[in-house]
């Protein structure tokens, strides 16, 4: 998968006036972070439990510049033929409570091996540059602490989310406004 957004990256790069794509990056989940997945939703520890309920192993984050850049990226990738699109959910247009935004897909593709091919899921985040600010700074502020987030803390975090948010959408309203479009060859 992360291929595959990587050869629309260069096309982007080399065929169009800018390229939606910002940056991707890639990560596979540890084992003990599998295992400790499993274990708190109480699921039995064996490789068909993972496989069957377990779709975020293989993680790619999708960076844009634009709002509508996310979505185009989105429907180019379940449009190809060997990905199937499996589930949405758009924290873009439906915010989590804390004000967290992204779009994030989960598609099955196959990886082959050298004598075998496996349908595996990934996760796919599609996010805005403020988007992304946003969540890896309150990533670094609240997880992995001590220290209990009080309401009064959670608060301005989700100000903070409705400020970028805001930002974004002044930032595409503008990119409309100069006819600043993707151009898809």
């Amino acid at each position: 998968m992360t291929t595959k957004l990587q050869i629309l990256d260069r096309e982007f790069q080399h065929s169009n006036d800018r390229n939606p794509i910002e940056n991707i990056k890639s990560r596979l989940k540890s084992r003990e972070s599998i295992l400790k997945k499993m274990e708190s939703r109480g699921l039995p520890l064996t490789i068909g439990s993972m496989v069957n309920n377990i779709f975020d192993i293989a993680g790619i984050r999708v960076i844009c510049p634009f709002i509508t850049d996310v979505y185009q990226i989105a429907q180019m990738l379940i449009s190809q033929t060997d990905v199937e699109l499996l589930q949405m959910k758009d924290y873009i247009r439906n915010p989590k409570e804390n004000g967290y935004r992204s779009l994030h897909l989960i598609v099955k593709i196959t990886v082959y091996l050298s004598d075998t091919a496996h349908q595996v899921p990934v996760e796919i985040q599609l996010r805005t540059i403020a988007m992304n600010f946003w969540a890896s700074t309150e990533h670094q502020l609240r997880y992995k602490k001590d220290k209990e987030f009080t309401p009064e803390m959670l608060r301005r975090l989700k100000e903070c989310a409705d400020i970028m948010a805001d930002a974004d959408y002044q930032m595409q309203k503008l990119a409309e406004e100069i006819h600043f479009t993707m151009k898809v060859s």
